[in-house]
């Protein structure tokens, strides 16, 4: 029987690598640095205005003061867009609005509160220091400056600030294309009526959403019944990069999944944990698959423990998430030669069982109240109140 970390190592390995595509920039959205991404132009590309107000030479207004004001002529204007083409001469302003350029000549910014105008001239009364209120060209990014680098998973401001110097394309990595395969003949179709013996199938709902929520594309290929012919021809697609297969893993009579993959490749195995003790790992014809036990709270585990971090790799991001350690405020049991992973709710540095005092693996509708998950040693079974723990959020 082999460790959790032995069993997230060993999926790990299965990872393709990740693949490099290039994308228009608002496309972009979400995916991994492929490559930095470099400023094309200075940012700002002129000097402009930070403040509504007038554009002067320093040596004409220094002296200003709310006693002693200075009264300039005014020449035109410069607003974003539009700038003033002239040069700003000697005794003279110019109006001008945030973001535009500094005409020539004009060296500072007055702000327009501490000033009084007309149509015809300007009085100041009050100035800060030469340059004031001026962004200077390229302060903020150079050309040829690194702006993102490469292994970055892009962010509206990320992209905001690849715009902002020039870039309308990225190198980023591919988002894997992950098929999802539930498989048992008691699941029925959401909104039909429940005959005897049959549960709704929420796997693929669970691993649709998370696995969207990590980055990648979700592809249904199922629900399948107890059949091998089905799974097999289910998993038999040339479009996905990676496949989940939920249930039929264990020694049960109809455990599909086992008995139609064992000799393709696919490895099944316990692994030392609780929920999701049984377990599968390969490849078909190229494509890795992981075969995650059936039971609801056992494939959300699953999911964090061993699927997201293929899926993470095959972005281009670091498979592992750390752990961080939480206080125990409500106690529970674990079973022993196990590490349990218990569905928790976090609150002010401190964890609770969102299940119940037990990791009952059906418990999917309290499954909801979670917000992560705790992590019990495995030979501890006894989770007492104020015990430190390992505890990490859920990423899907």
């Amino acid at each position: 029987m082999r460790t959790a970390d032995e069993h997230a190592l060993a999926a790990l390995a299965l990872a393709p690598a990740p693949v490099s595509v290039e994308l228009e920039l608002r496309d972009a959205l979400g995916h991994v640095t492929a490559a930095p991404v470099t400023a094309s132009v200075d940012s700002p590309p002129f000097d402009n205005s930070a403040m509504d107000g007038f554009a002067v030479q320093w040596a004409d207004v220094h002296t200003a003061t709310a006693d002693a004001p200075v009264t300039l002529a005014l020449m035109g204007e410069s607003r974003a867009g539009v700038p003033f083409a002239e040069t700003l001469l000697p005794g003279r302003a110019i109006r001008i609005m945030t973001g535009a350029p500094m005409p020539a000549g004009a060296d500072t910014v007055v702000p327009l509160e501490v000033t009084s105008s007309d149509d015809q001239a300007v009085t100041i009364r009050e100035v800060r220091a030469e340059g004031a209120h001026v962004r200077r060209c390229g302060e903020d990014a150079r050309t040829g400056d690194e702006v993102i680098g490469s292994g970055v998973e892009l962010s509206a401001r990320h992209l905001a600030a690849a715009a902002a110097v020039g870039a309308s394309r990225v190198s980023v990595f591919r988002s894997p294309r992950v098929g999802i395969l539930s498989t048992g003949d008691e699941l029925a179709p959401l909104g039909a009526t429940l005959a005897p013996g049959q549960i709704y199938e929420s796997n693929s709902v669970l691993l649709g959403g998370a696995v969207r929520r990590a980055g990648g594309v979700p592809v249904l290929l199922g629900p399948v019944g107890d059949s091998v012919a089905d799974v097999v021809a289910a998993i038999g697609r040339d479009d996905v990069d990676l496949i989940v297969t939920t249930g039929g893993v264990s020694v049960g009579a109809y455990d599909v999944i086992k008995a139609a993959l064992a000799g393709l490749g696919v490895e099944f195995m316990t692994v030392a944990m609780q929920p999701g003790k049984p377990q599968g790992l390969g490849s078909v014809d190229g494509v890795p698959l992981l075969c995650l036990p059936g039971n609801p709270v056992s494939v959300a585990v699953s999911f964090e423990l061993f699927v997201l971090p293929v899926i993470r790799a095959m972005r281009g991001l670091p498979g592992q998430l750390p752990w961080a350690s939480a206080t125990v405020s409500e106690g529970w049991s674990s079973p022993a030669g196990r590490e349990q992973f218990m569905p928790v709710r976090w609150e002010a540095g401190s964890v609770q069982p969102a299940t119940g005092r037990g990791a009952g693996s059906h418990l999917m509708a309290r499954l909801a109240l979670a917000e992560g998950l705790a992590r019990v040693p495995a030979d501890v079974t006894d989770v007492r109140v104020g015990d430190s723990l390992e505890f990490r959020r859920f990423a899907g």
